[in-house]
C-alpha cells in the first residue's frame, strides 16, 4: 500500500504504510528505499538520506540499486554537497546507464560545479535516451507526470539541477 500511495502522491499515507512494513520487517530493503524515495519526492532530502543509505546496506546488489544511488546523489545535491552528489550520481549512471534522469541530474550537478564540458556531454547522453527532454520547461512537465509535482521538491530541483543545466547551456524553453 505504501508504494501505491507514493505513486498516487499521497505521501503521508505512503510514509505511514511503509513505516508499518518496516516495523514488521526492519530488513525490508524495498520498504526502506521506498520511504526514502517518498521523503525525496516530498522535498525532504535530509530525512531521506538515512533510509537510502540503509537500503544500500540491506540490499547492495538489487537490480535497480542505481536508483538508490541516484536518489542519494540528488539528496546530497539538494543539501549543497556537490562533490558527494556527483560521486553518487556517477555511480547511478554506472549502475543504470540507460536512465536519462540520472544523467540529467549528473549534468545539473556538474554544471553547478562549473564542469561545463562534462555537463554538456551528460546532457547529450540524456537527450539520446529521452529526446523530448529538450528544455528545462519540458523536464518540469515530464517530472510532474512521474510524481515529481510536490512544490518543495520542485523548488529544490530549480535551485540545483535546473540551475546547473542552465549554466551548461541547456535552454529554458
Amino acid at each position: 500500500m505504501g508504494h501505491q500511495y507514493k505513486n498516487q502522491s499521497r505521501r503521508e499515507e505512503a510514509q505511514a504504510e511503509l513505516e508499518l512494513a518496516i516495523a514488521l520487517d526492519r530488513n525490508d530493503a524495498w520498504a526502506v528505499r521506498t520511504i526514502g524515495q517518498t521523503l525525496m519526492l516530498s522535498g525532504q532530502p535530509e530525512a531521506a538520506i538515512p533510509y537510502l543509505e540503509n537500503a544500500l546496506r540491506l540490499n547492495p546488489r538489487e537490480p535497480f540499486v542505481g536508483n538508490t544511488y541516484g536518489m542519494l546523489g540528488r539528496a546530497h545535491l539538494f543539501l549543497g554537497h556537490t562533490d558527494q552528489a556527483t560521486a553518487f550520481l556517477r555511480r547511478a549512471r554506472t549502475e543504470l546507464p540507460r536512465s536519462w534522469w540520472h544523467r540529467g541530474s549528473l549534468a545539473g550537478a556538474l554544471g553547478l560545479k562549473g564542469d561545463i564540458d562534462e555537463a554538456r556531454a551528460e546532457i547529450a547522453e540524456m537527450l539520446k535516451l529521452r529526446p523530448e527532454a529538450t528544455s528545462v520547461a519540458r523536464l518540469r512537465a515530464i517530472l510532474a507526470t512521474m510524481g515529481g509535482g510536490d512544490p518543495r521538491g520542485q523548488a529544490l530541483r530549480e535551485k540545483t539541477i535546473f540551475t546547473g543545466l542552465r549554466r551548461a547551456g541547456f535552454p529554458e524553453e
